[in-house]
């Protein structure tokens, strides 16, 4: 399997992101220099479709994937597209608080540390629905990492469309976000515009 090696900070820095959007802290962190050289149209939306690649996680034989999927789906594909990825297991687990980053989140879904309605799910890329159930599984509860992490749980603001229950470590998919809850910088119109040449 292919795997991203550039630090993240680096790649923080080459695309113009805050850590804070993959769940890195800020210091360390330098704005890049640019020198004023103007970026072509297609320069642009390659680095919007390098920008969502690199916030999921996700390479680019699966981002095309989803970008085929959202286009057959009613609405606007980009948006669509955004809201494939926020479906995936592994941003649910980061985004209810059980990660600091989604990569710490695929290690817990890959590491069988996650159920989805009772059921034991290893695959980061599997898709919510929703009324689907989120929830550490019983025999992980008692390990280390997951000590006080009620806690942690409770003090985490999760999106609307996820509701947490702290003391049983899960969450409930009560719908799916909108646009505006899906806090990305990322104009996905440009990876569509890339996608559609």
């Amino acid at each position: 399997m292919a795997i991203d090696r550039v630090p993240s900070l680096k790649r923080c820095r080459s695309l113009g992101l805050e850590p804070a959007v993959v769940g890195l802290a800020k210091e360390s962190f330098r704005q890049p220099h640019h020198a004023n050289h103007k970026v072509s149209e297609y320069g642009q939306q390659l680095k919007e479709k390098q920008k969502a690649k690199f916030i999921y996680g996700v390479l680019e034989k699966q981002f095309r994937l989803y970008y085929e999927k959202a286009k057959k789906m009613p609405g606007i594909t980009g948006e669509n597209l955004l809201l494939l990825l926020e479906r995936r297991l592994d941003n649910v687990v980061f985004r209810m608080g059980l990660a600091t980053t989604r990569r710490q989140a695929r290690q817990l879904v890959n590491h069988g540390h996650i159920c989805v309605n009772g059921r034991r799910v290893d695959i980061p890329s599997a898709l919510v629905k929703a009324g689907d159930e989120v929830a550490v599984i019983e025999n992980s509860r008692n390990k280390p990492y997951f000590k006080g992490m009620n806690e942690k749980l409770g003090a985490v603001t999760a999106p609307a469309w996820i509701i947490v229950n702290a003391e049983a470590l899960s969450a409930k998919i009560d719908r799916y976000p909108t646009r505006e809850e899906i806090d990305v910088p990322v104009v996905e119109q440009s990876i569509v515009e890339l996608y559609s040449k």
